[in-house]
């Protein structure tokens, strides 16, 4: 069982984390979530926080509907940042029933063709952690995917959380170990999105000052998914919620109450 934890009672609302980060990055969340009336689970997928290497089958999605079985939650919504965007997205996709509203911010999607600058971003981490310097990979995700309305506090967390992933995914495990971190932009991965469409009410956030890749993703999952509706925030960058945390706080809060509105 993936690591995890739950606050509050109510419908059940499940965090799903970024991959430069890990459960930690809805430390500004989790209390107002609860406090509106929710049952907020988040976890820390395989390879971050305290959930380490897969041993075996590599499926986020599933470990994912596991972790709900668990709790006993049937029906819930999902939250997802980045990588975790498109770990939603293919929750959504293999158990449709389930998921009664999306939050993706900034969100990864399977089979993406990387842009130019990041293919270049992916090239200069690989040749860090190759030389084995996880401090500079580390610096240089920092200094990427958080945004300029980011202060001292959320880029000291990131940097704190992005190490430690690095450290757990290149130590790796006896079965895993010598394998590359994951993308840090959620791309490249084991798992690919089932091919059927997510149909469920959606909130795309994209920020102005991200990556050009994760807004063209929004902008095109807008169109493509009924019910979806896109707002790019002319303030943010990769990671809004670590950011400018109330008031992304805020916009959960209305989507959740009411994920039809427009």
């Amino acid at each position: 069982m993936i690591a995890h934890d739950v606050t509050g009672h109510g419908p059940p609302v499940l965090l799903l984390h970024a991959a430069v980060a890990d459960r930690r990055m809805w430390d500004p969340q989790v209390p107002a979530l609860a406090a509106a009336g929710y049952r907020v689970v988040r976890c820390d997928l395989h390879g971050f926080g305290e959930s380490p290497m897969p041993v075996g089958r590599d499926d986020d999605a599933r470990d994912v509907a596991d972790l709900m079985d668990f709790l006993g939650c049937e029906r819930f919504a999902l939250v997802g940042a980045s990588g975790g965007g498109r770990v939603a997205l293919d929750v959504a996709a293999r158990w449709p029933g389930r998921v009664t509203a999306l939050a993706l911010l900034c969100t990864a999607v399977a089979g993406h063709k990387r842009s130019v600058t990041l293919r270049e971003f992916g090239d200069r981490e690989d040749a860090l952690l190759d030389a084995g310097d996880l401090d500079a990979a580390t610096d240089l995700n920092v200094a990427t995917w958080l945004g300029p309305e980011a202060g001292p506090e959320a880029r000291a967390s990131l940097r704190i959380m992005q190490r430690h992933a690095f450290a757990v995914q290149t130590a790796g495990t006896p079965q895993t170990a010598g394998a590359a971190p994951a993308a840090p932009h959620g791309q490249t991965t084991a798992n690919t999105a089932p091919d059927k469409p997510v149909s469920v009410p959606c909130l795309l956030v994209s920020g102005a000052h991200d990556v050009p890749d994760f807004r063209q993703i929004a902008a095109r999952l807008a169109d493509e998914m009924p019910g979806a509706r896109h707002v790019e925030l002319d303030w943010a960058g990769h990671l809004p919620s670590m950011e400018r945390p109330d008031e992304i706080t805020r916009m959960l809060i209305d989507f959740l109450r009411d994920p039809a509105a427009g």
